[in-house]
């Protein structure tokens, strides 16, 4: 993708964010609990998406990666992704998760394979997200990050 996007961290509730990802039917329930980054990304001043994760030591959690509606189809879902996936490395993760029920393809697309749950580490199942949140048909995918 040829193009920078401004990323700027969300301190405390966002009602723009809660209602993107209401919207595309991803989760809101844990927002706010602690352990949680989440992103607002732009281009030239207008919000394009957000992203998320949650650390736990050696693994990161994406989540709450979407791209509003008048912006798909310009890369910025993959370009989303691999700013968090940047973060993640930049804080210390050493592997990346994410789980899904309709976007395995995006995600292959940019290394992440799929796993059975039983392979992740104990700190990712126990998530909210991977405990309830999302439903066991949920796909589960992993993406080693760079050394």
């Amino acid at each position: 993708m040829g193009f920078d996007l401004n990323q700027q961290a969300l301190e405390g509730p966002d009602d723009k964010l809660r209602a993107v990802l209401a919207a595309a039917g991803l989760p809101v329930d844990d927002l706010t609990e602690p352990g949680r980054s989440f992103y607002r990304f732009s281009r030239g001043g207008q919000t394009v998406g957000f992203g998320g994760l949650e650390l736990y030591g050696e693994a990161a959690l994406l989540r709450s990666i979407v791209v509003l509606p008048d912006q798909q189809g310009f890369g910025f879902g993959h370009a989303i992704t691999l700013a968090l996936l940047d973060q993640a490395h930049k804080k210390g993760a050493a592997a990346a998760y994410v789980l899904t029920e309709t976007a395995a393809p995006f995600f292959q697309s940019l290394g992440f394979l799929p796993i059975a749950r039983d392979d992740a580490p104990a700190a990712i199942l126990t998530t909210r997200q991977a405990a309830s949140l999302c439903p066991a048909s949920a796909a589960l995918m992993v993406r080693s990050l760079p050394a």
